[in-house]
């Protein structure tokens, strides 16, 4: 059962999905970077990439009046967006993170002591792999909204927990794979770790106190019955997180000032 409760006061969003934050000295809100846009600056996506690329491929076989559809509309980005996600959709390509989502939420009612439904029989084993190996922690909060003010970085950690005397973020993960993903997630953690509970009804802060250089990840891939825990180290992930902050601002301001034209006489 957590121990630390989140307050109830949803956080307000700008029209892109960015949390809406009043700064430590007070003001006007201002928009803060979600802390897994942050962490994801300076990712590796070519991988990622292909495979949404080979999805495309398979839904447009599959579905053959998107296939027409790309003809009738070649010269329209936003009706050609819709239907490459329609056709990655037919590839199932959403099918495995709706999954995954629903047994994130699910872990939630168990870290909060409540009853679970009926479930699938795949569903129930996920959950007892997270169970046991979820005992050996002590959850102290579940599902905390946390801002990180020097990068200007907000976003949900999963839980706080006690583990090894030592309080510190632990993130779930229900993804098929986590081996491209570990420099993301060590700046996503470290972003939370050297952040505040944020309480939007009124703007204050509280301090996390947690562990600043190590986090955990449990790995619960959904459907397969079971649940490996790891350490990260977010000591190195904070410094990566500074780097992509650096960088994002200058994407930010890159179009402005590198070039000048030469006026020829």
């Amino acid at each position: 059962m957590s121990t630390i409760v989140a307050p109830d006061t949803p956080v307000t969003r700008d029209r892109w999905g960015r949390p809406l934050i009043v700064p430590p000295e007070g003001g006007k809100p201002v928009p803060y970077t979600r802390a897994t846009t942050l962490a994801g600056t300076l990712d590796d996506r070519s991988a990622l990439e292909k495979w949404m690329c080979r999805q495309t491929a398979l839904g447009l076989a599959d579905r053959t009046d998107l296939y027409v559809a790309v003809s009738a509309h070649r010269d329209d980005k936003q009706h050609l967006n819709r239907i490459v996600q329609e056709a990655q959709d037919a590839a199932k390509s959403s099918a495995a993170a709706t999954r995954g989502t629903a047994v994130h939420a699910l872990t939630e009612l168990v870290d909060r002591g409540q009853n679970l439904p009926s479930l699938p029989d795949e569903v129930a084993a996920d959950l007892a792999a997270y169970r046991n190996t979820i005992a050996q922690l002590e959850v102290e909060a579940v599902e905390l909204f946390v801002v990180c003010d020097e990068l200007q970085a907000a976003g949900t950690a999963d839980r706080i927990v006690r583990w090894n005397g030592r309080q510190v973020i632990l993130d779930l993960k229900t993804g098929s794979t986590l081996d491209y993903s570990w420099g993301a997630i060590a700046q996503q953690l470290a972003i939370y770790a050297h952040g505040a509970l944020y309480d939007p009804a009124d703007h204050t802060r509280t301090n996390l106190n947690v562990d600043l250089n190590v986090a955990l990840v449990a790995h619960l891939p959904a459907g397969q019955g079971s649940c490996q825990l790891y350490t990260v180290n977010i000591d190195h992930g904070w410094h990566a997180a500074q780097l992509s902050a650096r960088a994002r601002a200058f994407r930010k301001h890159a179009r402005k000032g590198l070039a000048t034209p030469i006026q020829m006489s």
